[in-house]
Formats: C-alpha cells, sequence, structure tokens
C-alpha cells in the first residue's frame, strides 16, 4: 500500500513494483512473458532493459525469452529497467513462478471459510472520472484481526498493469483507466488479506474475474480482395462473387450483425443483405461497350438500423470477352490480278476489324475461300501482325484455259461466335489474269517408252512434240536433248521422233530399277522453251550367260570325300538367269559329281581320291532359257585350318639335301646381284672382238656390205630391232612372220636364234594391233607388206624365231616411226634414203641349211654351218657384248 501511494506521487518515469508471472517450467525461446507499461515516462526517449542475458524487453514493453528457461520450485526473479531524460533509473523485479507451485501452496492452507465472492462487470471505453471506485472488497477475518489487503494479476502486477488498483487499508477497487473490450475481454487476479502484526493471511485468498461489457464501438470492415470477374452476356442471376466482412465487437449480439447493401450499380447488380453475394441483374451486360463496373457496397452493423456503424467500399466487377463480334470487312468487294504462270505470288491484303479483345482466339481472324478454288490455285493466310487476310496465288494460272476468276473469302475467327446471333461475313474477290508468251509446252511433262535392250540403232521409239499455248500449233518449234547419259537416243530436232543411237543395255548402271531417263527441251521461234522428261522401260533380254568363279578352294579331310559349293551370276533378270542348271561334260573322267543346291548354286562333289594341289573342273552352267556355256573352275585342295589352307608341315626333318636346296635361291640372288653390278660398272661401247685365226669351229666370218654405223639408240634394246631397220644401222633386219600375224596381242615381244646363227628381238606395245597393221603398210601374214619384204630379199622363217614377253617399246613409238620411214622409203627409192631401203645379199645356194644369215654380209664360205642351230649360251653372249648399255 505504501508503494502504490508513493507510485502516485512521482511525476518522473517510474515502473511499478513486483510483478508476479505464472510460466511452464521450461520456457521456450521466444515466449513472451509479459507486458511492462512505464509510468510518467516519455514515450519517446524511455528505454527499457534487461540485464539477464535470457531475456529482452521490446520497446512497447513485451518481455521475451531469448533461450531456454527452467524455472526451478523457488521461481526465478529478474530485474527490468526503465529510464527516459527527466530523470534516474527506475527498477522492477519481474518474478516468474511455476504455475504448480500456487496450487502445492493452496494445497497446504489450511481449510478456512470463504468471503463474499466479489465477481463482477465493467463497461469498455469508460468515460471516467478515474480512479474510478468499483466495488469494496471485505474479509470476515476483520472481526478478530487487524488486516490488510494485497492483490495481484492481470490489470495489476501483470500485463496490462495500471488497470486496477485495491486499497489495502479499506479493500476499495478502483478501475485506473478505460478498458478496450476487444484487446481484454476480462481480467482475473488474486487478493489476500494479512494480520498487520503476525504477516500472516487471515483468510483463504479471494479470486476476482472482472468481466468487460463490449459496447458497439467497432464498425464492420471488408475482408479480401473486391475485385470480381464476369463474361460479358451473362444472364441475369449470375453470381459476381461475395462480400466478406468482419466486426471486433462481441460475437452473438446485434454489434456484429451486418447488413449489406449496394450503394451504386443496383440497376446491373443485386447483393444479398445477409450473405453479401453479389450476382448480375440482367444480361446486357457487354464488353465492347464498358468492360468494368464500378459497384459501392456498404456493410452496416445493428443489422442495418440506423445507430449502427457501417463502412463504405468499391467493388470492381470485370467482364471478360466472349467472341459474340464477327470480323468485319473494310469494303465489300476486293479485284486483284496475276500474270500467268507465276507461283506462290501475293495478290491481296484484306484488312478487317473485330471489336473482341485484340490478340485473343474472340479477335484473330482466320480467312477460308469458300467458293471459286476448287482448282485449289490460290491460298489465304493470316497476317500475325496486322490481322489481315494474304491471298496468295499458289498453283500457276493459265491464260488459255481462265482468265478470270471470282473467289468468295470468308472471314473467321479462331473461336466458335458466342452469346449473338450473328453470322460470318463474305466478300468477292475477282481476280484477273493476265496472258503471259509463253515457251512450248510438251503434250505432256513426261512420256514412256518402252525398249527392249540390244535393239538396232535407228530403231524408231516413239515421238515427243509440244505445242505452242497461245497458237495450239507446233510449227517452227526445234528438239533438243539436254540430258542423255549414255547417249543411247537419238532426238530429231524437226520432228521430235526418238530412235536409238547406240546399244541400250539394261545390266548398265545408268539403268536404275529398268528405268532409263532422258531430259529434252523444245525451243519456239522466239527462244522461248519448255522442257520434258522421256522415260524408257528397258526390257530384258536374254544376252548375258551365267557366270561362276575361276577359283575354289576344297578343304581335305582325310578318309572324307569333299565338296564346294559354286556360286553362280547372271546380269538378266527372271526368267532369263536363274533358276540355273549345272551339269558335267560328257566326257569327264567321273572324279567330280554336281549337284544343285538352289536357284543359284550347286555343290561341286569329290566322288574319288585326288591329290593335294590345283585342278581345273569343267563345268556347264545354263539359265532357264538354256543359254550358257562350258565353264572352268580351278579347284584347289589342301589341308585347312579354320577354312584356309594351311603351308607345308612345319614339323618335317631336313636332311642334307634339304638343307642345300633351301640355300640355293640364296646363293642365285646373290648371283644376280654380282652379275648386275658387273653390268653396271663393265664399259661397253669399244669392246673389240678379235676375229682373226680359227674361231675354233664356233662362228665364220661374215662378209660386210659397207661400213656399219654408228648405232644410235634411245631405250635399251636387242642389237637387231625395228627402229635399227629403220635406220639402216642394219642391214637386212629379219622380220618374224609369226610376230606379223599375232593381232589378237597388245603386246608382241620376240627372241630368237635362226638356224643361220643370227639373234634378234623386236618389241612392239600397242592397245589396238588392228590399227598397227592396218595403213599404207599393211602387215598382215599374207598381205600385201609382206609380198613386197620378201620381193626386198627379206626372209621371213618363223620357224626359228622364238616369241618372248619382253617390252621395250610402245607401240605409239615403234609405229609411228615406221610408218614415217616405209612413207618416205616408198616415195624417194633409193635416192635420198638409199641407205635406209632393203639390201639384197648374196645367195647362199640351194638347200643351205643355215637359211639367210639377216644382218649378216654374204660370205661366200663352203664350210657346214649346221654349228649355228647348236650356238646356245655362246651366242647369247655374244649377243650381250654388242648389247649397247
Amino acid at each position: 500500500h505504501f508503494h502504490l501511494q508513493v507510485l502516485s506521487g512521482v511525476e518522473s518515469c517510474f515502473l511499478p513494483g513486483s510483478l508476479y508471472v505464472n510460466v511452464p517450467e521450461t520456457i521456450p525461446p521466444g515466449y513472451q512473458i509479459a507486458k511492462v507499461e512505464t509510468v510518467g515516462c516519455d514515450a519517446k526517449s524511455t528505454q527499457l532493459s534487461v540485464k539477464d542475458p535470457s531475456f529482452t524487453i521490446k520497446t512497447d514493453g513485451t518481455i521475451v525469452t531469448l533461450a531456454f528457461v527452467s524455472v526451478a520450485e523457488r521461481g526465478r526473479t529478474f530485474s527490468v529497467w526503465a529510464q527516459d531524460n527527466s530523470g534516474p533509473e527506475s527498477e522492477m523485479e519481474v518474478h516468474l513462478v511455476h504455475r504448480t507451485m500456487q496450487s502445492k501452496h493452496v494445497r497446504q492452507l489450511r481449510s478456512k471459510r470463504r468471503w463474499r465472492p466479489p465477481n463482477f462487470n465493467i463497461p469498455e471505453n469508460d468515460f471516467g472520472p478515474f480512479p474510478k471506485k468499483i466495488e469494496t472488497l471485505v474479509s470476515d477475518s476483520t472481526a478478530k484481526y487487524n488486516v490488510y489487503y494485497t492483490i495481484e494479476g492481470q490489470g495489476v502486477t501483470t500485463y496490462p498493469t495500471g488497470v486496477f488498483s485495491l486499497n489495502s487499508n479499506t479493500g476499495d477497487l478502483s478501475l485506473l483507466r478505460a478498458v478496450d473490450r476487444e484487446e481484454f475481454p476480462e481480467f482475473n487476479f488474486v487478493v489476500r488479506v494479512f494480520d498487520r502484526v503476525t504477516k500472516k493471511e487471515t483468510d483463504e485468498y479471494l479470486p476476482i474475474k472482472v468481466l468487460v461489457d463490449d459496447v458497439n464501438d467497432n464498425a464492420p470492415q471488408f475482408v479480401g480482395p473486391l475485385q470480381f470477374t464476369i463474361p460479358e452476356q451473362s444472364s441475369a442471376g449470375t453470381v459476381v462473387g461475395q462480400v466478406n466482412a468482419t466486426d471486433r465487437d462481441q460475437a452473438g449480439t446485434d454489434h456484429v450483425k451486418i447488413r449489406y447493401t449496394l450503394l451504386t450499380g443496383s440497376d446491373l447488380f443485386v447483393i444479398h443483405p445477409n450473405t453479401g453475394v453479389i450476382t448480375t441483374k440482367t444480361n446486357v451486360l457487354d464488353r465492347e461497350v464498358n468492360d468494368k463496373h464500378m459497384v459501392t457496397v456498404k456493410i452496416q452493423d445493428l443489422d442495418g438500423k440506423p445507430d449502427g456503424l457501417f463502412t463504405t467500399a468499391t467493388a470492381t466487377v470485370t467482364l471478360s470477352d466472349i467472341n459474340d463480334n464477327p470480323p468485319t470487312f473494310m469494303q465489300t468487294t476486293y479485284a486483284a490480278s496475276v500474270k500467268e504462270n507465276e507461283n506462290d505470288q501475293l495478290l491481296l491484303r484484306i484488312p478487317v476489324q473485330d471489336k473482341d479483345l485484340i490478340n485473343t482466339p474472340n479477335w484473330i481472324s482466320k480467312f477460308v475461300i469458300t467458293k471459286g478454288n476448287e482448282s485449289g490455285n490460290f491460298r489465304i493466310d493470316t497476317d500475325p501482325k496486322t490481322n489481315e487476310g494474304l491471298l496468295y496465288v499458289s498453283k500457276p494460272l493459265d491464260y488459255e484455259k481462265t482468265k478470270n476468276v471470282m473467289l468468295e473469302v470468308t472471314a473467321q475467327n479462331q473461336a466458335e461466335l458466342k452469346g449473338t446471333t450473328a453470322k460470318w461475313n463474305s466478300i468477292p474477290v475477282s481476280v484477273s489474269v493476265i496472258n503471259v508468251d509463253e515457251g512450248p509446252e510438251f503434250s505432256a511433262p513426261s512420256v514412256r517408252f518402252s525398249v527392249k535392250e540390244n535393239t538396232p540403232n535407228g530403231t524408231l521409239i516413239g515421238t515427243y512434240t509440244a505445242l505452242d499455248p497461245e497458237t495450239k500449233s507446233s510449227n517452227g518449234i526445234k528438239y533438243y536433248k539436254v540430258t542423255d547419259p549414255g547417249s543411247w537416243i537419238n532426238f530429231d530436232r524437226n520432228t521430235g521422233e526418238l530412235r536409238v543411237a547406240n546399244t541400250i543395255d539394261r545390266e548398265s548402271p545408268l539403268v536404275q530399277d529398268g528405268f532409263y531417263n532422258i531430259t529434252v527441251r523444245a525451243v519456239d521461234a522466239s527462244s522461248k522453251t519448255g522442257t520434258g522428261t522421256v522415260i524408257i522401260w528397258v526390257e530384258d533380254e536374254n544376252d548375258n550367260i551365267p557366270t561362276i568363279p575361276s577359283n575354289l578352294t576344297l578343304c581335305q579331310k582325310d578318309g572324307v570325300l569333299g565338296s564346294v559349293v559354286v556360286v553362280a551370276e547372271d546380269k538378266d533378270q527372271p526368267p532369263f538367269s536363274y533358276p540355273f542348271i549345272f551339269s558335267l561334260p560328257d566326257n569327264n573322267d567321273g572324279t567330280w559329281s554336281v549337284t544343285a543346291l538352289n536357284d543359284t548354286a550347286a555343290t561341286l562333289q569329290q566322288v574319288k581320291e585326288i591329290y593335294i594341289g590345283m585342278h581345273a573342273v569343267d563345268l556347264i552352267v545354263r539359265d532357264l532359257q538354256g543359254n550358257g556355256k562350258t565353264q572352268t573352275v580351278n579347284v584347289k585342295v589342301c589341308k585347312c585350318n579354320n577354312g584356309v589352307c594351311l603351308g607345308k608341315d612345319k614339323s618335317v626333318s631336313l636332311g642334307p639335301m634339304g638343307i642345300l636346296t633351301l640355300l640355293l635361291p640364296v646363293a642365285l640372288l646373290l648371283l644376280l646381284f654380282l652379275l648386275l653390278a658387273f653390268f653396271c660398272l663393265t664399259k661397253r661401247e669399244k669392246l673389240d672382238l678379235d676375229d682373226s685365226g680359227d674361231t675354233g669351229g664356233i662362228l665364220l666370218k661374215s662378209n660386210t656390205e659397207a661400213p656399219g654405223d654408228e648405232v644410235v639408240r634411245a631405250v635399251i634394246a636387242p642389237p637387231f630391232g625395228a627402229e635399227q631397220a629403220i635406220k639402216g644401222s642394219v642391214k637386212g633386219t629379219v622380220l618374224n612372220s609369226g610376230w606379223l600375224g599375232n593381232q589378237s596381242s597388245s603386246t608382241i615381244g620376240a627372241h630368237g636364234v635362226h638356224e643361220n646363227g643370227m639373234y634378234g628381238r623386236t618389241d612392239i606395245s600397242t592397245t589396238n594391233m588392228q590399227e598397227y597393221y592396218s595403213g599404207q603398210y599393211d602387215m598382215n601374214y599374207d598381205g600385201q607388206a609382206y609380198g613386197q619384204l620378201v620381193g626386198s630379199g627379206v626372209n621371213f622363217d618363223s620357224r626359228h624365231y622364238n616369241q618372248d614377253a619382253g617390252f621395250l617399246h610402245t607401240w605409239q613409238t615403234n609405229g609411228r616411226y615406221l610408218h614415217q620411214k616405209l612413207a618416205h622409203m616408198g616415195t624417194e627409192g633409193d635416192k635420198y634414203y638409199a641407205d635406209d631401203t632393203i639390201h639384197s645379199y648374196g645367195f647362199e645356194g640351194v638347200g643351205s641349211t643355215a637359211g639367210s644369215v639377216g644382218c649378216c654380209s654374204d660370205y661366200h664360205d663352203n664350210d657346214n654351218l649346221d654349228f649355228l642351230n647348236t650356238l646356245g649360251p655362246k651366242f647369247r653372249t655374244l649377243a650381250d657384248v654388242c648389247r649397247k648399255t
């Protein structure tokens, strides 16, 4: 009581006395313990603080825990400090009491007779004056004791403090200030009575509950946004939305009974007075006229009584778009023009208007050509930026066929029409076709003919002509080929006839799936052109026989007769190819048999034991038409490992002769290297032979008609080649008739030793021996040139001339040079080229076994010349000596 009296007399910033707060045994962080209210403090400069680190105090006086706080049996106490600019710092002790402590203490008290219950009500927002006496509390123990009263609890010692006060002497309970029921609907505190002498309680504590009576001091408030959306053209009674409201006054009273009314917009909308649901009143809401409607809503408590509190707000009703407006055209008709043969050209832009919401499916146009485009010459698109219709010609028009086209274009939307009776709009569009001088046109873009392969040249295949589109005539039109990969067809320039020019081969790679295409062009008098395609279907003929591989491998196993599969191929197509018929010739030796395996293969079966090595087997293969021949297949018989022939057995031991046999090739190779080195280092140009004395029966002297000319050779060749015969360096060169008569060989070479002892070699290479034999020096075996050469004294003896595969001159060199020399010899005779002509040599006599000595001069010796036939290696050595490196 004394403390309260001091409090009332202090004008500086001050905190009330001790504060007792009932809390849990363990307080978690962030727990709000109580709210401290200062007395006489400057609100702007007051600073509140707590020294205990487990707590903090906010600027509004709320004490909050910062960590877990355990409240022991005795409780926990800390201080709160307050100070402003007007005076010293003030302290207040805060006592935290666990709830169970109080109940335990109560049970320990002896039972006493209770005093009069004091529960009562106070009005909220009381206007005073304050302090205002509410009630006097009197304990029955005052009859025996000199007592005083204490009070603690909500509104006194706990938040909110400073609401009630109790006179400790008289027990008068007073209200110190007005109370807001919406913040504190009731207060609970405890009053105790003590003996002034013994300081002991003389009666049970008295719990007091003060109820705050509500007054209608809060107007209703709107809850949530007042934004609503409905489609335009909605029917009457469509729910727009609900207005929500609340009131802080006491529930269940008229203070919170709200009535809803519309202050504006009541011509279009209706609001339910109790629920706040807004609905449409009409079906004529048009977004294109007004897309938003602002409606003022009033909410009033006391169920709308005149003395009720109210609040107003504006609700926005937005109309969403529906496709109730079709696009409309800006004109009633449109016209455009296009040149014939033009393709993918923009002809016309068609603008439209649409009242619906822009850039939505209700506004985006979709154009359709509803009439006049049966041939598909036109298309119409939509410009995504301008929403215009874009009319194109998509397929060329022909002025000669169509001079004007009437189209009907309809404008639609991506979305279907809704909420209206209107229809899609259409307009006529006239398109004029402009005439253009065109090139000739073939009767069809492509024409197809069937032709058998190997058809004779000049055969007429067909005719492919063109017309002038304007004159409908072919006069003055010329025809040309553009592509003809195989040059198989001739295209008549004037008539357009197609004839075979070269052999048509169905098996050619130029034929694809039996078809061969050529491209042709028609050109009129004004150089305008038109193109066409000729497709030739090449019919197959049986012009190919089935063929088989030339080499096969047969893996032999001991005690087993092996077999090998022979696969045949035929370039022809059925029925001119498979199934093939395989057979052996009638004169086969019975070593093999053949059995058909499938349409294209047969099994060649070994019938008898055969040796390991190469075997040539004749096999007859015929196609379905019986076209074929006997072919030879080389069958290699060997021991195999995984289908591969094995070499010689490596385990066989070699004796002395076997080792010598292996070393012999090495020795021969070494000798060859030494020989090559010898030839490279030996100078042979001025080697002289001793021709005097007895030759030992090997060679005889031979006469010479004249001093020999120096031999000039461009390439390495035998001493008596064809080139020397032309230059005249060698007189009476022998020409072998067998060489002259061989026309099938592309390369001709000869080495020979004649019976007369002469060594000769002639090499000529050519790719076409037929050309070599043709011309003014025809060298056929029985030709004119042969007769001329024989008549000139040249002895042709094919018996003593052996051919060889050596190549020393190409046909181009020898052939051209012979052509030049023989031509001059035929015209100049013995004048200028006397040394180059063929000379006659002395006749050796009838029955000479040696015949002509060729390049040797007449040597009238009666000695026997038979030894020339057996000169052998010695003559070859002489020839090598005469050979110039």
